[in-house]
Formats: C-alpha cells, structure tokens, sequence
C-alpha cells in the first residue's frame, strides 16, 4: 500500500540536466580542452539531454566564446549558463545569448550571514533587483537555491514565491555540501512542492555517497528535472552519475517516461 501511494506522489515525466561542463569541470585535476568541451557537447546532445548547463560566462572571454561555440553545435538540447547573483554576471551571460540565464542564490544562514556577510532581508531585496533587470532581456529564467540542503525550508517557500512573481518556473535545490539523505530530500522537495507548485530541479553531490539515490528520491517526491554529470565528476566527491542514474532510474521506475 504505501509504495502504491509514493508511486501516485510521482511526476509523470522528469528531465536531465547535464552540468559535466560547469560544476563537472570543477573536479580535481580535470581540465578540458576547448575541443573536448564541445565534443562532450556534441555527445550530450546527441544523447538527447534536455539541457546542458555549458559554463560560466563571467569567468571571461574565451568561456563566453566557448559557450557561444557550443550553442551552436547543439541541435536540441538548451543551453544553460551559471550566474552569482549580481549584474555584471548577467551582463556576460546576455552576451552568450545562452536559452537559459541560471542564477545562484545562497540560501542558508551560513552562505548568507557568514559568507556573504548579508541578512535574509537584504537577500530579498538583491533577487528583485537583479530579476527585475534580467527578466527584460532573457529568453527563459532559472533560480539556484544554493546550499538548500542546510537552509530553512520556510526560509525557500518565500524566495520561490519571490521569484514566482518574475514569471520563474522552475528552482534547483542544491545539496552543495552533499550531506542529506534520501528521506530528507524527499520529505524538503515534497513539502516545497505542495506549497509553491514550483517545477523542482534537484543537484546532489556524491560526498555521503547519496547523489543517486537522493536523486532518485527527488524524483518521488515530484522533482521534474535532475542534474547529472558524466561519469559523476564534479568537486570533492562528484555529482550524480548521468548513466548510473539512468539505470537506477530505469528500472525503479519501470513504468515512468524519462527524456535523457
């Protein structure tokens, strides 16, 4: 009976979102050459991901170009670009003329107060400033709740309801530190969920060993899109192995449709 009712709990159809050639990128001792960068792209693409997230296009020209150069290779898969919350950031994504501007917003009381050096209302009012100018040049917005896993879910359901005013659609929830478990992401993403009717995207990284099967578990709870990464690189530990979760994926939920 209960698994009856987690399998009625569950999205109809989920997407992949790849991030091997941005959070991938930042795994020890790798480092792509522009030509592996677009052949990863290419094979992506080809794979049928829904979405590549190529790159931070702050970090420079030669990024910005590179993403510029894998846009145009890519046949069906969107195009995202990562974004600190700030305006010269944005600035440099617009220029790449990417599909989707992401943005990083920290959200717990750590990245807030002790890194950021900011207070909640502060934060507040720093999401409108930069929605309010960026919804007027991109095509489609997505908003990055960073270190989600240790921030207030109260605290979330207000910035997903801020953002929701800007006509944002879909939020990731970041396990930056990869510290939850499979019934903590299902029981956060479910409740965020009921209280927003936001389109979930879950990143989970690998340093518990959980980025699968808390992945899988974002999926349960409704999440529409799942963040992965080749062969799992991606800092510290890893993200969320794209083929492995395929597998998982495909055989737990046999009956489900996946695109990617």
């Amino acid at each position: 009976m209960a698994g009856k009712a987690m399998f009625k709990m569950m999205n109809e159809k989920y997407c992949l979102i790849d991030t091997t050639l941005r959070d991938g990128a930042q795994s020890p001792l790798i480092m792509f050459s522009d030509k592996e960068k677009i052949s990863i792209a290419e094979m992506l693409d080809k794979k049928g991901v829904y979405q590549i997230e190529a790159g931070i296009p702050a970090v420079g020209k030669a990024e910005r170009d590179m993403i510029k150069e894998i846009k145009t290779v890519c046949e069906k898969a969107k195009i995202s670009v990562w974004n600190r919350l700030n305006k010269d950031d944005i600035q440099a994504s617009l220029e790449c003329q990417a599909d989707i501007i992401h943005i990083s917003v920290p959200v717990s009381y750590r990245q807030i107060h002790d890194k950021l050096q900011k207070d909640e209302i502060w934060l507040m009012d720093k999401i409108e400033e930069i929605l309010t100018y960026t919804v007027l040049y991109a095509e489609e917005i997505t908003i990055g709740m960073e270190d989600a896993s240790r921030a207030d879910v109260d605290y979330m359901i207000n910035i997903i309801k801020k953002v929701q005013q800007f006509g944002v659609k879909t939020v990731r929830f970041a396990d930056t530190v990869g510290i939850m478990t499979p019934i903590v992401v299902f029981q956060q993403i479910k409740e965020l969920i009921e209280n927003t009717a936001i389109n979930i995207e879950f990143h989970g990284h690998n340093d518990l060993g959980m980025a699968i099967a808390n992945s899988i578990a974002a999926v349960e709870a409704g999440a529409c899109f799942i963040d992965t990464t080749v062969n799992g690189i991606g800092e510290r530990c890893g993200n969320c192995d794209m083929d492995k979760f395929i597998f998982a994926a495909s055989t737990i939920f046999a009956n489900k449709k996946m695109r990617g």
